[in-house]
């Protein structure tokens, strides 16, 4: 297979792997990434995860492949909340959750970081349009405050600089009560309940 063939099969796959290239041609020589990543056409993002060259790299395209390079995962923490301007965008990496170990990549395109929940509380979030999947805002919240006991107070509250107009524009109030009820656990329900009462008086 030709370079032209190759990205016109795989135009749709933001990061793809070789079992994606396997799909497509079962008999593909894997020494043909190496020559094309000297001639730059290709990127190697990770081990034996690739992007073409010449992609245009946003946010989109960033959490696509945080929800590949490491599975199960969803964004969430830091980035879900940028995401839904609560707080000012963030400039060191991408944050997801995963049932499976806490983790990092360190790649060309930026950091990505996962943080381990248990199997029972990997729940809360959307696949968009795009096929991205991504917490909603009150469980990147709750996962937040979950994974961060030291925000519990209106001092480290404020550090967070959330965006209030932003917050009570989204915010459904049942369903992070539900979603909070299957943590079980008396000491997140405190934080939030924290939380919610400096939230509405900031």
């Amino acid at each position: 297979m030709n370079f032209i063939k190759f990205k016109s099969s795989l135009k749709d796959f933001p990061i793809f792997s070789v079992a994606d290239i396997r799909a497509i041609d079962p008999s593909f020589d894997r020494r043909r990434l190496s020559e094309w990543q000297k001639k730059e056409y290709i990127r190697k993002i990770s081990k034996g995860l690739y992007i073409f060259s010449d992609v245009d790299i946003n946010e989109d395209i960033l959490f696509k492949i945080a929800n590949k390079i490491y599975r199960p995962s969803y964004i969430s923490l830091e980035s879900a909340l940028a995401y839904y301007q609560l707080i000012p965008e963030i400039t060191y990496g991408v944050t997801s959750i995963s049932t499976r170990r806490t983790y990092q990549f360190n790649t060309p395109l930026t950091h990505f970081t996962y943080r381990s929940i248990a199997q029972h509380l990997y729940f809360g979030y959307i696949v968009t349009d795009h096929a991205l999947r991504i917490a909603t805002l009150e469980k990147a919240l709750l996962d937040f405050l979950y994974l961060n006991h030291d925000i519990d107070d209106p001092t480290s509250f404020d550090s967070l600089r959330v965006n209030q107009e932003a917050f009570f524009h989204q915010f459904d109030e049942d369903a992070l009560n539900n979603q909070l009820g299957r943590f079980d656990t008396i000491a997140l329900t405190n934080r939030v309940r924290r939380f919610m009462e400096w939230i509405r008086h900031a």
